[in-house]
């Protein structure tokens, strides 16, 4: 995501640097400094001011910015522009807990040597423990998750601002978001989501001014499974349950396909309770559910068939 040398230059740069002061600093020419502010600059996490005949460099106010700065001033004697490059950033963005390399590489879509290779090199630096074979970051250096999580976080901001004004997050993981808009979006690699794509599968409901879009360059990203938790995400309460239970229903759609986007979605209690739900005709699901009859007529009205 950041090359060692744009690394070198968050970790140097302070308020008002010239392109040619962080040169002598960082021991560059200062058309290579150039091209890597630029980069930065495109990126949202360094600004630059006109000074005369001068440009200024100066860091963005990204949390991202301010944490690895953090960083770079408790722990002098770490090289961390040559730690955080290549896949570095995406392998501790998924060690939110102790994690095994199987679920990291599951998560992060990265092979098993990659990740052991990353995270060998972090383990050696006593910057992450392994006890049971799951690996933790030691110490204060869960700062560097948090340093991988706002840069991506900032980054899918960014993404998101460039296409529409306004916007909230309401999820997000390393390649993906899922965003809540009052507008449009025609946008490369931004999908539509939410109760407005049941209408794909027959199923049209009353829906208000908001609109909701996952940011995905996967094709597949929009499956029913994925949608069914898509409408969790954006509200878990009876009336989105009961809709999903229709779609579930509507199309058969496999379990183990829905526990898998569950799982990514960390939504296992929730489709767990649905399937529950469905499977026993309403019984023992707790709240946020409606009445098994209720249910029926709303399948009714549908044109649903309850076959689970």
């Amino acid at each position: 995501m950041l090359r060692r040398i744009e690394l070198k230059v968050l970790a140097t740069v302070a308020r008002g640097d010239t392109i040619s002061e962080l040169a002598t600093k960082l021991d560059h020419s200062e058309s290579y400094l150039s091209r890597a502010v630029a980069d930065l600059v495109e990126k949202g996490l360094v600004y630059t001011e006109r000074d005369g005949r001068r440009k200024r460099v100066v860091p963005s106010d990204a949390r991202a910015v301010e944490i690895y700065q953090d960083l770079v001033r408790q722990y002098p004697h770490i090289d961390f522009s040559e730690l955080l490059t290549g896949k570095a950033l995406e392998v501790l963005y998924y060690i939110d807990q102790p994690r095994t390399v199987s679920e990291i590489a599951e998560k992060s879509d990265n092979y098993r040597n990659t990740v052991n290779r990353v995270l060998r090199r972090f383990r050696n630096r006593g910057l992450v423990g392994r006890e049971d074979s799951q690996y933790y970051f030691t110490g204060n250096f869960e700062q560097l998750r948090e340093f991988a999580r706002e840069l991506v976080h900032y980054d899918h901001r960014q993404r998101l601002r460039s296409v529409v004004p306004d916007g909230t997050i309401l999820w997000e993981e390393h390649d993906e978001f899922l965003a809540q808009t009052e507008m449009e979006i025609d946008s490369k690699n931004f999908h539509e989501t939410g109760l407005a794509e049941f209408a794909r599968f027959g199923l049209q409901f009353l829906l208000t001014s908001r609109r909701y879009y996952l940011y995905s360059t996967d094709p597949d990203s929009l499956s029913p499974a994925a949608l069914c938790c898509h409408v969790l995400l954006i509200d878990d309460g009876s009336r989105h349950r009961s809709y999903c239970a229709l779609l579930i229903s509507h199309l058969d759609i496999d379990e183990g396909q829905l526990r898998d986007q569950a799982a990514k979605y960390e939504l296992e209690e929730t489709i767990d309770a649905l399937l529950q739900y469905l499977n026993t005709h309403g019984q023992d699901t707790g709240r946020r559910f409606p009445e098994w009859t209720q249910f029926r007529r709303l399948a009714a009205d549908y044109e649903v068939s309850l076959s689970h």
